[in-house]
């Protein structure tokens, strides 16, 4: 998020110190002309409905962290959603209807995550440099962790779990500074043993495991590029590396989801657009929303239903907060719940 998260992240400051932030069909194929393997197949997202409005209060929208629940229903965070607005919302995808989960006075919620461990929701609030826990219907709030990390506090953004339930959060330290100070930390389950896995990033944004729990997926936003993190070392494989540059214009990589097919799904914010890549690097398709939706301006995320490949991807701008819906490549999986 760059345009709307420098918009988003004044918003935040100034809440802080207040304080004290039609389904496409037509996917890339090994058949298809090596001409257009390069940069894959356009797959066309529809509207499923709008969620949000832009805030008097914050005078934006923006919509995050979209993930399925037990009971089927998709929750999902507005980033900027000023104290007493619902901050997570719960979406009835089928019956196209949404209701309020949560809100406080003060949290800027940039990612939501169910625990495989004790089935609670963690939010990531980016403006305080903590991590909060729900119950999953919106009650019984938690701090579970917060303060310093060798010497700094986080900016967490996302989160990807392991299949034990500890943590791994994508910090954005030194973002608005335009300092390359992001890394990834690991926290224990409990909230305790937080380690620093990864340093040196240029506003570490999406967050997500592979299909085997192998490495992480790590895009950064102001270097437009995808990194690949190692957490269970194999013979012969060395530290983090840059898998995938993303040609993205004016638009920055965001958050990032995977299928069971261990496709990557990049979110881009300053474009209402999403690329799709293979585990491999190779570009394989473009989802879009149609050119006539004025007023949007990035793709945030994305959520493909567990065990199906109906994806939803949440989208912002003037125009309010969407969930757009398109065919994913492969079944979604838990790393399909965007990080």
């Amino acid at each position: 998020m760059r345009r709307l998260r420098n918009r988003s992240l004044a918003v935040l400051a100034t809440l802080a110190t207040l304080a004290l932030t039609g389904c496409g069909t037509e996917l890339y194929s090994p058949g298809q002309e090596a001409g257009s393997a390069a940069s894959g197949r356009t797959v066309n997202a529809r509207e499923l409905m709008r969620l949000t409005t832009a805030h008097e209060e914050t005078g934006m929208t923006l919509l995050e962290g979209p993930v399925f629940g037990a009971d089927g229903r998709l929750n999902v965070v507005d980033v900027t959603a000023p104290a007493g607005k619902p901050k997570v919302l719960r979406v009835d995808v089928r019956k196209k209807t949404v209701g309020k989960v949560f809100t406080d006075s003060r949290g800027a919620y940039t990612s939501a995550q169910f625990s495989p461990y004790d089935g609670r929701l963690y939010l990531t609030d980016i403006s305080h440099g903590e991590i909060v826990s729900l119950a999953p219907d919106g009650t019984g709030r938690r701090t579970f962790f917060t303060g310093e990390v060798d010497g700094a506090r986080m900016q967490p953004d996302d989160i990807a779990f392991d299949r034990d339930g500890d943590l791994y959060v994508s910090d954005a330290l030194g973002m608005s500074e335009g300092e390359a100070r992001g890394r990834v930390v690991r926290i224990g389950r409990d909230g305790g043993n937080a380690a620093v896995l990864a340093d040196g990033l240029s506003a570490t944004n999406g967050i997500s495991f592979d299909v085997d729990y192998r490495g992480l997926w790590i895009s950064e936003l102001t270097e437009n590029r995808i990194s690949y993190l190692p957490v269970v070392q194999r013979p012969g494989m060395a530290g983090r590396h840059t898998a995938v540059r993303v040609d993205g214009g004016v638009a920055q990589t965001d958050s990032i989801a995977v299928d069971a097919d261990g496709n990557l799904y990049q979110a881009l914010h300053g474009r209402a657009a999403m690329a799709v890549y293979s585990k491999y690097g190779e570009r394989l398709a473009t989802v879009e929303v149609p050119a006539r939706a004025e007023g949007l301006e990035s793709a945030t995320n994305v959520a493909i239903e567990p065990g199906g490949t109906t994806a939803y991807m949440t989208v912002s701008g003037p125009a309010g907060g969407y969930l757009y819906t398109f065919e994913a490549l492969a079944k979604g999986i838990r790393q399909s719940n965007g990080g």
